[in-house]
């Protein structure tokens, strides 16, 4: 065996990032008797989880959101909030006996000559070489603010969705959230219900609204059912069933979608769970209102032309994925900042590198994360 590949074949692999993905992965890669070191820019794991706001819980049920390995408590309950999740994850981490390398910020990867493997450079001059990398940095990893024009003049408090975490520092006063998203949907319920004097839910394009759970059937599981039917059967199906259990709340301001709702999944488009959205928007709690266009003498033009004057704009718009300086020189990017190949694939220019969690499928991210680790461990297993 060449020296170089002799090396490779010793040498650990990497996986960056401590949250579900990253986790899942190296436990995977243990069960599987390979080195794994996990490696975290913060100093915990679980990172993005506790910088979530409080009244976050998961819209997939506990049953179908365990980690390989590991179940979640049943004490935890059948939607399971965002403290436990972080406790989950600690636990997860401790009783698979992880090697979590914390407070080490990677910042580029490149690959070794000769098929050799990795090489991480990290802050502070540190270097690391692997013989595979498995990047699970997250999906929300860059928070994503539009640049609006006039911003300058305006003189109230404009946040990011990642830097809310309760409704009391807005008791009492004018908030618009941007962005009908599930976070900014929620945003809306937990700021109408937490004493915000008014609550306003900037809509650019209305969304596909779902019952978290119908009879007991979680939306989850009709999402893994029709995951693999073709998307306009899909789209015929769920509009009488959408109609059905969803009012029409054009009178309110939010009117029925279009567009077909698994086709609109396909283009990136993601449901929004209703956690209280639909009671908030018909008692006039939450009031649609249209897209934010920009600011302008203090005010927030909407897309329609009317002006409103909000004391604070909360932004839920989204992240960026953020990998351009780790792997944006590598060609495994595509337009958008999103890896080309996921879960065991890898481009054929980059074997070795592998990515996980950057998709947002409605069969339930921490499923498809658990899946997609044992799949990434067995592929790199059979490659010693």
């Amino acid at each position: 065996m060449p020296e170089a590949s002799t090396a490779a074949a010793l040498a650990p692999v990497y996986v960056i990032g401590a949250g579900p993905g990253g986790l899942a992965v190296a436990a995977a890669l243990r069960g599987r008797g390979v080195p794994a070191v996990v490696v975290e820019k913060a100093d915990e794991v679980g990172a993005s989880w506790r910088g979530h706001y409080d009244r976050l819980h998961l819209h997939t049920t506990r049953k179908l959101s365990s980690l390989p390995g590991l179940r979640i408590p049943r004490r935890f309950g059948r939607w399971v909030g965002r403290d436990d999740v972080v406790k989950y994850l600690e636990k997860y981490a401790e009783f698979h006996e992880l090697d979590v390398l914390t407070g080490v910020a990677v910042e580029r990867i490149e690959a070794l000559p000769e098929g050799g493997g990795w090489r991480l450079r990290a802050g502070g001059g540190r270097v690391l070489e692997g013989r595979a990398v498995v990047v699970a940095t997250g999906f929300n990893h860059t928070p994503y603010v539009p640049d609006w024009a006039g911003a300058d003049s305006y003189g109230g408090e404009v946040l990011h969705a990642r830097a809310y975490r309760d409704p009391e520092p807005f008791r009492g006063k004018d908030v618009l959230v941007v962005g009908v998203g599930n976070t900014g949907a929620e945003i809306a319920v937990d700021l109408a219900e937490g004493g915000a004097a008014r609550v306003r839910l900037a809509v650019r394009t209305p969304p596909y609204i779902l019952r978290r759970s119908t009879l007991g059937w979680p939306a989850q599981r009709t999402g893994i059912l029709v995951r693999r039917l073709p998307a306009k059967l899909v789209d015929v199906l769920a509009d009488p069933v959408c109609r059905l259990s969803v009012p029409d709340l054009t009178d309110k301001g939010l009117a029925r979608p279009s567009g077909g709702l698994y086709t609109r999944v396909r283009q990136g488009a993601i449901p929004v769970q209703d956690v209280g959205l639909i009671a908030a928007v018909r008692a006039g709690k939450v009031e649609p209102v249209a897209a934010m266009a920009e600011f302008a003498d203090g005010e927030v033009v909407l897309a329609d032309g009317s002006r409103i004057r909000p004391e604070a704009v909360i932004a839920a718009t989204g992240y960026r994925r953020g990998l351009e300086p780790l792997v944006g020189h590598l060609g495994v990017l595509d337009d958008n900042g999103r890896p080309r190949t996921h879960g065991s694939h890898t481009a054929r220019h980059a074997p070795g590198l592998y990515f996980t969690g950057y998709t947002n499928p409605i069969t339930g991210m921490l499923r498809e994360l658990a899946l997609d680790a044992e799949r990434i461990a067995k592929r790199i297993a059979k490659s010693r």
